[in-house]
């Protein structure tokens, strides 16, 4: 998220000066001038607010350097002759770009600060407290930032969704609320839970897919190396003083002989296929279909299916304040899963049957066809009794559980089953190999 700032004038000459937050500086520069026509203003410029990097001194003490986001070098040269300080130079960062923080740092924070604040801690204390001990720059910043803004005034909501493509779209909206519920503590223990939650699932099904996807990808390419460059090295040599190969060694030396004379062409589709469809995947179109394919998938897609309802439920338990207000609730939810095509099914499905029609919860849900039989009888026996708040944490614990215990027994499984592979693809390369090493070359005749 970059902030940008623009200085216009006014049909009656006098002079305006806005600020806006866009993703890139491309989006930006399109708001500013969709501002300028709708209000007729005549633009003067454009500026970005970048880093620079400055070194100052007071008095007879030693020099010190350091970093402040900024418009201009002026801003930054005038903010610090105000406190006193000698200016030797102001430069504007070469390489002015940040990583995101870790998602392990920004739980951290989140868990850290909802435990302060149980212990009835400042809000603002906890963010002078954490921002010092911090050790990673971007978030460092991004606190800071969001700090200063704070106490300026400005609306906790609108300053954290400001930083969403630091903290993820749904860490920022929570944060955000926070200030505004009265209750900080809970949605912070809340959001922490979450973050927490889905961090392990990530780990998890990275350990039940693409570990093991990765393994055989390299064992691919081992088994490529030794057919295609080692064994022809020895079976050649046969070839050459015209011994006759057992059946395995002719087959092997064959299949050998067409991965070199195919060399390109092997390589192409060993390795364009898993680019093509990770560039796919990261187009809108891409991911939609990958996380629909991705949920319906044997064994693993179950598991991930009941992931997403139990992050819906517990987003929703989290923001669900009563029936009056359930569809920003739901929105949410819907994207917190982080699943294209779970967030369109609750937004163009349940979400519009609730507003035009004014169905359900439950039947809204049960239309979409993303949720389980389970799910959807579990909520119509809350909207019946009027308890689908705590029906909605009941099913996001329910669901844990489930998936936790199944996952683990999945992973040992695709474990087990690599290894099964390994094996066999060892045992055909040792056969290979003790096949050729019987050959008995003819004893030359005088």
């Amino acid at each position: 998220m970059i902030e940008l700032r623009f200085n216009a004038l006014k049909p009656n000459g006098k002079p305006i000066t806005g600020t806006i937050s866009a993703s890139s500086f491309r989006d930006g520069k399109s708001k500013v001038h969709s501002l300028v026509e709708k209000h007729k203003l005549k633009l003067k410029n454009i500026e970005k607010k970048s880093t620079f990097v400055y070194k100052i001194k007071k008095g007879s003490e030693k020099p010190i350097v350091g970093e402040q986001k900024a418009f201009s070098k002026e801003e930054v040269r005038n903010a610090l002759s105000k406190l006193g300080y000698q200016v030797i130079s102001v430069n504007k960062k070469l390489l002015d770009f940040e990583l995101k923080p870790p998602q392990q740092e920004i739980l951290s924070f989140v868990k850290i600060s909802a435990e302060l604040m149980e212990q009835k801690l400042p809000f603002s204390e906890i963010m002078t407290l954490l921002i010092s001990d911090l050790e990673n720059k971007a978030l460092k910043e991004t606190l800071k930032q969001i700090n200063n803004d704070l106490k300026k005034g400005q609306d906790s909501q609108t300053t954290f969704l400001r930083y969403e493509t630091v903290f993820g779209k749904f860490t920022a909206y929570m944060l955000g609320l926070a200030a505004k519920s009265g209750n900080m503590a809970e949605i912070y223990k809340a959001t922490a839970k979450f973050l927490e939650r889905r961090m392990q699932f990530k780990k998890d099904l990275r350990s039940a897919l693409i570990t093991p996807l990765i393994t055989l990808f390299v064992l691919f390419l081992a088994v490529l190396f030794y057919v295609g460059y080692i064994f022809p090295e020895t079976a050649k040599l046969f070839i050459k003083f015209g011994i006759e190969l057992p059946p395995m060694t002719a087959a092997t030396l064959a299949f050998s002989d067409f991965l070199l004379n195919n060399a390109l062409l092997v390589t192409f589709f060993t390795i364009a296929p898993p680019i093509a469809l990770w560039q796919f995947a990261r187009t809108k179109k891409g991911k939609f279909i990958v996380d629909r394919i991705m949920i319906k998938i044997p064994i693993v897609g179950s598991l991930i299916h009941k992931t997403l309802i139990e992050v819906f439920c517990r987003v929703f338990y989290t923001l669900y304040s009563g029936s009056a207000e359930s569809i920003e609730p739901i929105r949410i939810a819907a994207e917190a899963t982080d699943n294209k095509y779970f967030e369109h099914q609750i937004k163009t499905v349940a979400i519009p049957m609730m507003i035009k029609k004014g169905i359900g919860v439950t039947d809204a849900f049960e239309a979409t066809g993303v949720f389980t039989d389970t799910a959807i009888s579990r909520f119509h026996s809350g909207e019946e009794t009027g308890t689908i708040k705590n029906t909605a944490q009941q099913l996001a614990n329910y669901y844990e559980s489930e998936t936790v215990f199944r996952l683990k027994n999945i992973i040992e499984l695709v474990q087990v089953f690599i290894a099964m592979i390994i094996m066999i693809v060892m045992i055909a390369l040792t056969l290979v190999s003790a096949e050729t090493a019987t050959i008995n070359p003819k004893t030359p005749t005088m």
